[in-house]
C-alpha cells in the first residue's frame, strides 16, 4: 500500500476499521498485494458487480452470463498470444536492488526508491501469467495457467453459447470472475493486485456494425459510472493514442477516475475485430463463425470489449462517497454511495435492549430484510450508532421507540439529508421500497 493523500489514509483506515477490507494472512505478518473482503466490504463489493450484472445482463435481451473455468491449458494461451506478449518491461536498480515497471515510471532515468540515477539494469520482458500444474505428475503435459483476464472464457465458448441461446449478432456474453496476474510492482491499496476480479463483456457484432457499437459501449460505460453516483468531475474518457493500441485493436478508450495519485484506469473498451474467434479458430481446428441464413453469408463477428476491474471500481466508488462533514459542531463522516452499491441498505436501531422495543424491533427487521440486506445494531446511544451507520453508508436508519409502542409507527432517518419520518409499520416496506427501488 502506498499512502499517496489524505484520502487515501482515510479510506485505507475506514477499510480496517470498519471491516471493509483487511490485510490478507495479517496475522503471519501479510502476504503482499492480497487482500481480504471483510462483513461489509463483501457486500459492497458483491453489490459493485450486481449492479454491472443488472445493467449488462438483467436489463438487456442481447446479453447472456458465462461462468467458465479458472485453470486452462497452455493452446488456450499460446493461441490468444498470452505465452508470448503478455509481459511487462523489468528494470532493477543496482543501487538498491528494487524492481520497477520501466513503462510506469515518471524518469526512466532515476530509481522512485532510493533517487539514484542511471543505475538500472537493462529491461527484460517480464511474463505476467501464472503457471500451475494439474494432475498427480509434474511435467510438461501438465501445465496449466491460472487465467490472467476472463475474456477467453468467452471466445472458446462462443460456439456453445451461440448454439444453445438462440442469439446472433449483435449479442453479447458476460462473465464476473477472479483473474491472476504476476505484478511485477502491485500496489495502492486493492487498485493493483495480483489477484482480482473482472466483469468483462464480450460483444460479437458484425464487420460493418463494429464502429458503430464501439462509440456506443463507449457512452454506455462511461454513464453507468455516473448514474451511480459517481461525480462527473472525478470520470473521464480517454481515447488511446495510436502507439498505445494492441496489434488487433483498431480502437480502445479508457474510463479513468481521478485518484489520489492522479487519472487511472477503470474500464477498457476496445474494438477488438475478429482477432481472438479467428486465432482460436486456426488453433483449435473449430469453425468460429456466424452463418446467416437470411442473407447467405458466413462471417467471423468482430468484438467490442467493455472490462472494468470489480476491486478497483469498489475502491473508486468508496473514495467518491467519502465525506466529512461539520453537524452541529460535530464531525461526522459518511460515505453518500448510491443505494445500489451501500452495503446495507437499512439499518433497524431499538431505542432500548428492553424487551418491549427489542421485540417489535426483530419483527421490523425480519420484515424489511426479507426484501433487503439490513443490519441490526442495539448497541450504544442511538447518535452513535447513526454515525456507524453514515460511516458505512447505510441509506436509511429505521428507530423503533416507545412510542411505536402507542401508534404503531418507526422513525424512518435518511442518511444524507438526516431528516426523520414517522412512518406506519404495515407502510414501511413500501416507503423504502419507494426509495431503494
Amino acid at each position: 500500500m502506498s499512502g499517496t493523500s489524505p484520502l487515501f489514509d482515510n479510506i485505507v483506515n475506514l477499510s480496517k476499521r470498519r471491516g471493509i477490507v483487511f490485510p490478507s494472512a495479517e496475522i503471519y505478518g501479510g502476504f503482499r498485494s492480497t487482500y481480504d473482503y471483510g462483513p461489509i466490504g463483501v457486500l459492497m463489493l458483491r453489490n459493485v458487480k450486481d449492479a454491472w450484472w443488472r445493467s449488462m445482463v438483467q436489463l438487456r435481451q442481447d446479453v447472456v452470463g458465462l461462468d467458465a473455468s479458472i485453470l486452462s491449458p497452455p493452446q488456450v494461451w499460446e493461441a490468444s498470444g498470452h505465452l508470448k506478449n503478455f509481459s511487462d518491461p523489468l528494470i532493477d536498480c543496482k543501487n538498491c536492488g528494487s524492481r520497477h515497471r520501466e513503462d510506469k515510471l515518471d524518469d526512466p532515468n532515476t530509481c522512485p526508491t532510493c533517487g539514484t540515477k542511471g543505475q538500472f539494469t537493462e529491461a527484460r520482458q517480464f511474463n505476467l501469467m501464472f503457471e500451475t500444474q494439474a494432475g498427480p505428475v509434474k511435467d510438461s503435459g501438465s501445465v496449466a495457467y491460472l487465467r490472467p483476464e476472463t475474456a477467453q472464457g468467452m471466445f472458446i465458448n462462443f460456439a456453445n453459447v451461440l448454439n444453445t441461446s438462440r442469439k446472433k449478432p449483435p449479442f453479447g456474453i458476460a462473465q464476473i470472475g477472479k483473474s491472476f496476474r504476476n505484478e511485477i510492482t502491485p500496489g495502492n491499496f486493492v487498485f493493483r493486485t495480483r489477484e482480482f476480479e473482472q466483469m468483462e463483456m464480450e460483444f460479437f457484432v458484425p464487420p460493418e456494425e463494429a464502429e458503430k457499437w464501439y462509440e456506443y459501449w463507449c457512452n454506455e460505460r462511461f454513464n453507468w459510472y455516473i448514474e451511480h453516483g459517481m461525480n462527473k468531475e472525478n470520470l473521464k474518457l480517454r481515447a488511446h493514442d495510436s502507439d498505445e493500441l494492441s496489434h488487433y485493436s483498431s480502437g480502445t478508450s479508457d474510463v479513468e477516475y481521478k485518484f489520489p495519485w492522479g487519472w487511472d484506469e477503470l474500464e477498457g473498451i476496445a474494438n477488438r475485430g475478429d482477432f481472438d474467434l479467428t486465432q482460436h479458430a486456426n488453433s483449435s481446428g473449430n469453425k468460429l463463425e456466424y452463418f446467416d441464413q437470411a442473407t447467405g453469408i458466413r462471417y467471423t463477428p468482430h468484438v467490442i470489449e467493455p472490462a472494468a476491474g470489480a476491486t478497483r471500481t469498489m475502491m473508486a466508488f468508496l473514495m467518491d462517497a467519502y465525506c466529512e462533514e461539520d453537524v452541529d459542531g460535530d464531525s461526522r463522516t459518511v460515505l453518500k454511495l448510491h443505494h445500489r452499491i451501500a452495503p446495507y441498505k437499512v439499518a433497524v436501531l431499538p431505542l432500548s435492549k428492553k424487551p418491549e422495543l427489542s421485540e417489535p424491533a426483530q419483527k421490523v427487521y425480519e420484515m424489511i430484510s426479507a426484501r433487503w440486506m439490513t443490519d441490526y445494531d442495539e448497541t450504544q446511544a442511538i447518535g452513535k450508532r447513526y454515525r456507524r451507520q453514515d460511516e458505512i453508508g447505510t441509506p436509511f436508519c429505521v428507530t423503533v421507540d416507545f412510542d411505536t409502542l402507542e401508534d404503531s409507527a418507526v422513525t424512518v432517518r435518511d442518511r444524507d439529508s438526516m431528516t426523520q419520518d414517522r412512518v406506519s409499520i404495515d407502510q414501511v416496506v413500501n416507503w423504502l421500497n419507494d426509495r431503494l427501488d
